[in-house]
């Protein structure tokens, strides 16, 4: 909505407006034909069993992942990229040995980076005094199974609170050998997270001084946060009844 002065309220002149421009730049999720695309999906869920009852059973969309950006990146972006790479290479590493592509989008900054150089990024962003990323707030766990030789992806979010900046790390790993190096002799904080990633997905996490389950039962089997993970439930005893499991309650035709 315009108001006297003929501009867009909170948007701005410049910006667009969700409520009456939809086009594919603006809506969520979208990237166009921009980025790496790794799968075709159906329906709103992905289901492919006639399980979906969303209503969007027609719905056909490409999920895609961002692709590298360009420089300049933009703001204090290219200054802690040009940082880091030049530590790296004070250190006798080439940078593109160890990042495998820079991203930028919706105005966040993302390393991919190669699992085996990890743990020498991660401390060089910690320790360079230009860098100062002092905190990991933790990782988390992706699973692509389209995503072929490298399905399984670790994310890092760290912050430097010397210079009031937020980054993310970005690892990948195979289904076929689902290991990454720990980083909690560089931020001991990951400890319990690396452990959650470890159960709900699968990740191993190399050098880990206790790597077990955390909230499933040290027995249970597969990692339930995974996509190919059956979406099947325990029976259970309500009252002295029966109550089977989710996918036993009710059938699709």
């Amino acid at each position: 909505m315009s108001d006297a002065n003929g501009t867009h309220g909170a948007h701005g002149p410049d910006k667009p407006n969700p409520e009456q421009d939809l086009s594919v730049s603006n809506l969520p999720g979208q990237r166009g034909e921009g980025g790496e695309e790794i799968r075709v999906q159906r329906g709103m869920f992905g289901a492919n069993n006639g399980g979906d009852t969303s209503g969007y059973g027609g719905l056909v969309r490409s999920v895609r992942l961002p692709g590298p950006a360009s420089r300049p990146y933009g703001g204090w972006f290219d200054e802690v990229a040009d940082e880091l790479e030049g530590a790296l290479e004070e250190q006798g590493l080439l940078p593109e040995n160890a990042i495998e592509k820079t991203v930028v989008d919706r105005d966040e900054l993302t390393f991919h980076i190669e699992r085996e150089h990890l743990v020498r990024v991660a401390r060089t962003l910690r320790d360079d005094p230009a860098l100062r990323f002092e905190l990991c707030t933790g990782v988390s766990g992706v699973h692509y199974p389209n995503d072929k030789g490298r399905e399984l992806h670790a994310v890092y979010h760290l912050r430097s609170i010397t210079h009031n900046r937020l980054i993310r790390l970005e690892v990948s790993a195979p289904d076929a050998d689902p290991r990454i190096p720990s980083l909690v002799q560089v931020y001991p904080t990951n400890d319990w997270h690396e452990r959650e990633t470890y159960d709900f997905f699968g990740i191993v996490f190399d050098g880990h001084p206790a790597l077990t389950r955390i909230m499933m039962p040290d027995d249970w089997q597969g990692h339930p946060q995974r996509k190919d993970y059956p979406l099947g439930g325990i029976p259970v005893e309500y009252k002295g009844a029966q109550i089977p499991a989710p996918d036993q309650r009710r059938s699709y035709s």
